[in-house]
């Protein structure tokens, strides 16, 4: 029997005429291997099981070549044809790992939460599901107080999905916008916009070859791949679009009515609500919806709000977040039952006033809904009336907002249930079955990370502490962050627990705390000062090699910018201030001008060196130049309004660091090199203002720098001032010691600022070519440039601890009598100390000190040290003189003591006068040995307290 050809392969009948089987191949090479995919349709390959059957080869086996054409077997005269490589099964491996790849890289354009795809134009509105939230969401939490800083922690909280364990192969990378800002309406408590999407809990498989999201991403290359119809005309094309969108329109309203009437058997709840067809009058339709319920439709029954601002009856919503899920109903915001709060009064009496009609049919009364309960139970034998509002009583309030009393009341059967149980199966243990109960139950909504907590705790573990205490730890405990990490390790391997949070974790939440974080604009900008507002903690010596070459500065300084620190500052105290507009009756819009009063301060602070000695070589002290806001007003009507004012000036909780360098206070040309920026940024502020979002609200600032925090030393420094040992004893005139000794009344504060660049000016050119003496006597002590602008004050606590040293030797030389014998040798004076020390120890439980401080000398100067000391002195006149000498004082003290003594002390103010004038004649008769040893401490501060009395008195 011969074989048959199929034509399309060009043979011909005649056996000496076979061609070459694959002079066609061209013609049926894409028929064959076809790129979509090599299987065959089920009419093709019934086609081709006929056509074997009745003998015709098919395209898939190899074409033949007849030896003879008697009918022997044909041999076959070309090898096989080999299929193309894309069919062997060594791709078919490669094709998985190529479908896994094609898998993730479709995961990217889908969103974690929600799975819909991301639109075009949202490539900068894609967020990352794992790492910290962005800017604009920290602010938010920030404000609302919450803890949650990252972006798997939200999403647990908002959308009960844990993300921790994703899978970058599984589970999408990223979420859109419509989810972000879902997580803002949460905790902004706004009226919901944003419709909650129903697929919200997608739950994400590995690749298969049945893949979902594979598939419909095949299906849309199909659509995609299909051409518009050319010829398809305009009008054709907007009759095709109205009449989709009318589908649209029918099946979303569809839905609407089948959700409804879905929640409206799941209340079932029209025996006992009133339908609003009760109502006696026609209100607008608008109104009726207001006070019906949202699910059931009826007048509202114990009416309930959510965060999203819609109104539900109490148990329609309850029985709805029970059956359809955790969220709003009208918008699928977020919802739970703990959320639910009743509404503002002014509604629920409107409410309670609307007119209903009885149903009962005998009765045809009108009656407000507030009096229903009462007035229906006259009708107990009609069928008709409905069941009383909320069963007659209070309303039904959630089982967390109740008492711990009424707790247990409404609980009572389940509770001797579950003991029952316990008693039964687990020997009695309630609390192993509870905390079960409850792990179950978070399980079950999605909570993992409240279940991964309690677990623990059931498991005796407890749970990790939050960054921030983590933060706190290590500060209060001046922790290193070396010996932080030390502690960090020792602890999770002792306990197999991360109790404590790694560093990383502590530098994120640091962040937020330290000046750099807040945006905020100045008008007009600061000269010289960069607008850069994310400005953190910046080097000291920066810029330092440019603008001093000759000195050479081996140390290390840290510092923030100045308006930075401001501006930080002003955000902690954000609800002081809001309060203190509230307090004063001000409307929370207002927005300025604001006035801030700052006060500096400048110190240093003594020996912090290395006592390992493995640091660098700098040197042993430090100075710290740091600010307190003191007062905050504002301009309203005419006249300045306090907001806010310092309780504790004074305190280091309020005291905001700004710079910190390791060099010595006395070192007038590093101090220069160091301060100079911040005393530049400081004159760049006063002629601008501060434009910073405080509560919402776009508000402006203008800041008044006050430099009073210095003491004596500093004052010298910073102004330019000979040193401590100098004949012009006064920081605030030109008096010289001689002068103040012989006089201590007529004097007021004459030293300014721009005075001292003056003085300066004249030390530095001579101008007139006179002598050193001739030169210092000119200048009045000024021998170095003043760089910082001090305000005229006296340093209260040196003034004591000056003064006390005086009259603690002043006891002394009483005790010794000295006035009698001048010529004590220095063991005498020694043993009198001795006895002094031992007296006042006993009587005024005042221990020896080696160098006198503040509180040994607010204790000493006191009349009752006065009277303890007079029993260790025989003579009675020098009792009299030396109660005298201490009364004086005391007299005077207020006057440097008070902020301002015009307005805290104005009878000792005027009265200062006489009292210093009278205290330096008992100086200079009873006690003229102490004058003529130099006491330079005592005229100091007398001198100090004279101007600054003087100048509040001529003012």
């Amino acid at each position: 029997m011969a074989a048959s050809f199929p034509p399309t392969l060009g043979l011909s009948s005649a056996p000496d005429e076979i061609q070459h089987p694959h002079i066609k191949f061209s013609e049926w090479k894409f028929k064959l291997f076809r790129v979509r995919s090599f299987e065959k349709t089920p009419e093709e390959a019934q086609k081709e099981k006929k056509d074997s059957f009745e003998g015709k080869p098919s395209l898939e086996q190899s074409p033949a070549v007849l030896d003879k054409a008697d009918g022997q077997k044909p041999v076959p005269t070309q090898p096989l044809l080999k299929a193309h490589p894309k069919f062997s099964k060594k791709f078919h491996d490669n094709g998985k790992a190529r479908g896994k790849a094609i898998h993730q890289a479709k995961l990217r354009h889908l969103c974690r939460i929600c799975g819909n795809s991301f639109r075009a134009d949202e490539h900068n509105r894609r967020y990352p599901v794992h790492g910290p939230v962005d800017g604009k969401t920290l602010g938010l939490l920030r404000k609302k107080e919450k803890r949650a800083t990252s972006w798997p922690d939200l999403i647990a909280k908002v959308f009960r999905i844990d993300v921790k364990a994703d899978v970058d192969s599984i589970h999408p990378t990223e979420f859109c916008h419509n989810c972000w800002s879902i997580m803002h309406r949460k905790f902004s408590s706004a009226p919901c916009e944003v419709y909650f999407p129903r697929n919200v809990t997608m739950e994400w498989h590995p690749h298969t070859p049945s893949c979902d999201i594979c598939n419909t991403a095949r299906r849309g290359l199909k659509r995609k791949s299909l051409q518009p119809n050319l010829q398809l005309s305009k009008k054709l094309k907007t009759v095709l679009d109205q009449a989709r969108q009318a589908r649209q329109r029918k099946r979303r309203a569809q839905a609407r009515i089948s959700s409804k009437d879905v929640m409206k058997k799941i209340a079932n709840c029209s025996k006992i609500h009133l339908s609003t067809k009760l109502l006696a009058v026609d209100f607008p339709e608008h109104f009726v919806k207001s006070i019906s319920c949202q699910i059931c439709e009826h007048i509202l029954a114990d009416p309930v709000e959510t965060n999203c601002k819609h109104v539900f009856c109490r148990v329609c919503i309850l029985r709805c977040l029970k059956v359809m899920g955790s969220y709003c109903p009208s918008c699928r915001y977020p919802c739970f039952p703990t959320d639910l709060e009743s509404p503002v009064k002014s509604f629920l009496s409107v409410l309670n006033s609307l007119m209903v009609k009885c149903p009962a049919k005998e009765c045809n009364e009108e009656v407000s809904l507030e009096k229903y309960n009462h007035h229906i139970s006259s009708h107990k034998e009609s069928k008709e009336t409905f069941v009383h509002i909320n069963k007659g009583g209070r309303p039904r309030q959630h089982l967390l907002s109740l008492t711990r009393r009424a707790q247990k009341h409404r609980l009572r059967e389940l509770k001797l249930q579950v003991k029952a149980f316990a008693d039964k199966e687990e020997g009695g243990d309630v609390k192993s079955v509870c905390m079960t109960l409850f792990l179950l139950a978070l399980r079950a909504r999605n909570e993992h990370r409240q279940a991964d907590e309690l677990e623990a705790i059931m498991q005796g573990k407890g749970s990790g502490l939050q960054p921030a205490v983590c933060l706190a730890i290590r500060v209060n405990t001046f922790l290193s962050c070396s010996q932080y990490h030390k502690m960090y390790r020792t602890v999770k391997a002792i306990t197999g627990r991360q109790i404590f949070q790694p560093l990383h974790a502590l530098r994120n939440a640091e962040k937020v705390l330290l000046p750099g974080y807040h945006h905020f604009e100045w008008q007009p900008p600061l000269k010289n000062v960069s607008s850069s507002t994310d400005v953190g903690i910046i080097d000291g010596l920066s810029g330092l090699s440019s603008s001093v070459d000759d000195y050479p500065v081996d140390t290390i300084a840290k510092r923030f910018r100045y308006d930075s620190a401001l501006v930080s500052a002003l955000m902690d105290m954000e609800e002081d201030i809001l309060e203190g507009m509230r307090s004063q009756d001000l409307d929370d819009y207002l927005n300025g001008p604001f006035t801030v009063v700052v006060k500096e301060s400048c110190d240093g602070m003594g020996d912090v060196s290395e006592k390992h000695g493995s640091g660098p070589v700098v040197p042993e002290k430090a100075v710290r130049f740091s600010f307190t806001i003191m007062k905050i007003t504002i301009a309203h009507s005419s006249q300045n309004v306090k907001v806010f004012e310092e309780a504790k000036p004074n305190s280091e909780l309020c005291c905001k660091p700004l710079c910190l360098m390791l060099a010595d206070e006395s070192d007038h040309e590093t101090l220069t090199a160091i301060l100079s920026p911040l005393i530049a940024e400081r004159e760049a502020m006063k002629s601008s203002e501060l434009m910073l979002e405080l509560g919402g609200i776009l508000r402006t600032f203008k800041f008044i720098f006050r430099g009073t925090g210095y003491d004596e030393k500093l004052v010298r420094e910073v102004e330019g001032l000979e040193a401590s040992g100098s004949v012009y004893i006064c920081t605030l005139c030109d008096a010289t010691r001689l002068e103040a000794s012989q006089n201590l009344v007529f004097h007021s504060i004459t030293r300014s600022h721009a005075e001292n660049l003056e003085r300066y000016e004249v030390w530095r050119s001579n101008p007139y070519h006179e002598s050193v003496e001739e030169l210092r006597d000119r200048v009045k002590g000024v021998s170095a440039k003043p760089f910082i602008e001090t305000v005229p004050s006296i340093d209260a606590l040196h003034c004591d601890i000056g003064n006390a040293a005086e009259f603690y030797k002043i006891f002394q030389l009483e005790i010794g009598e000295v006035y009698k014998n001048p010529n004590a040798s220095k063991e005498e004076r020694k043993r009198w100390q001795a006895t002094l020390d031992k007296h006042l120890r006993k009587k005024m439980n005042l221990k020896p000190i080696m160098r006198m401080n503040g509180n040994f000398a607010r204790k000493l100067m006191t009349k009752e040290t006065v009277d303890a000391v007079c029993e260790l002195i025989p003579s009675e006149e020098r009792h009299e003189a030396l109660r005298e000498l201490m009364d004086l004082y005391l007299k005077m003290k207020p006057v440097w003591r008070s902020s301002c003594p015009a307005k805290e002390c104005p009878e000792s103010l005027c009265q200062y006068s006489f009292n210093s004038q009278r205290f330096a004649e008992l100086l200079s008769t009873k006690f003229k040995y102490r004058e003529n040893s130099g006491t330079r401490m005592q005229w100091i501060y007398l001198m100090q307290g004279t101007c600054i009395s003087m100048s509040n008195v001529f003012k």
